[in-house]
């Protein structure tokens, strides 16, 4: 990194937890035993869906940590700022950049994960990820930010003043994304419910229908309840609203 200029690049510096990856492992480990022995037990000529749907995500899991962590950074130059995922890259002029802002992860704590990372905000009002500006990799993400955005002031045609329109749209993606966080969750819970009803059923003697209990229902579920809180907030915004930048 070109310390005070526009030319820096930021990279995985800290590696995340360990006990993330033993969590995994086991989680992986443990369905990849239930799978086997479904396979040969007396349902062996059922075909259960469950065990290789969750050998499925974990393994998309696990792969999403590792390309995260190895291959994600951000490149900053006097042309603009490139963001290189997991798996795509993208690339933006500084005169494509409305404004960059440090704001709280969803997920609250930073003991397993970054508690405060950096977006990009196009004149659209869209966000996008820059990868490794957090608290994690950063002993203080908005001190950098700030003096990122004061290196960048020279090779941009815009100020970075506030425009009401772009806030507005920002706004709006925000309301957006926190009704279907909440929506995801929602449906979550319908899932442990629908779980323990499927149980009951086949403790009782009756039918179960895992698919329909089991996927069909938490997924309807959450797409009602985050098109609900969409449609609520957007009239009456959460207090809670989007963090602003260091500018």
């Amino acid at each position: 990194m070109d310390e005070g200029g526009a030319e820096r690049e930021y990279r995985r510096r800290r590696n995340p937890p360990l006990g993330q990856f033993l969590l995994l492992g086991l989680i992986l480990l443990n369905a990849l035993i239930q799978t086997g022995r479904l396979s040969a037990g007396p349902d062996a000529s059922r075909f259960r869906w469950e065990p290789p749907f969750i050998v499925g995500l974990l393994v998309l899991a696990v792969a999403r940590i590792a390309l995260e962590q190895f291959r994600a950074y951000t490149r900053v130059t006097t042309a603009g700022i490139t963001a290189q995922g997991p798996l795509r890259s993208r690339t933006w002029a500084w005169s494509e950049v409305y404004d960059i802002r440090v704001e709280q992860a969803p997920r609250g704590s930073g003991r397993t994960t970054p508690q405060w990372l950096t977006y990009l905000y196009d004149f659209e009002g869209r966000r996008f990820l820059l990868w490794h500006l957090n608290d994690w990799q950063l002993d203080d993400p908005y001190a950098e930010v700030a003096e990122l955005c004061l290196a960048a002031a020279p090779h941009r045609s815009l100020t970075w003043e506030r425009r009401p329109d772009v806030e507005e749209r920002i706004r709006q993606g925000a309301v957006r994304r926190r009704a279907w966080t909440w929506g995801a969750c929602g449906g979550v819970v319908v899932f442990f419910l629908a779980f323990v009803v499927d149980i009951w059923r086949v403790v009782v003697g009756r039918p179960d229908h895992p698919f329909v209990l089991m996927l069909v229902v938490p997924l309807a579920s959450g797409v009602v309840l985050s098109a609900v809180l969409q449609w609520f907030w957007s009239t009456r915004p959460p207090r809670s609203g989007v963090a602003q930048g260091p500018n």
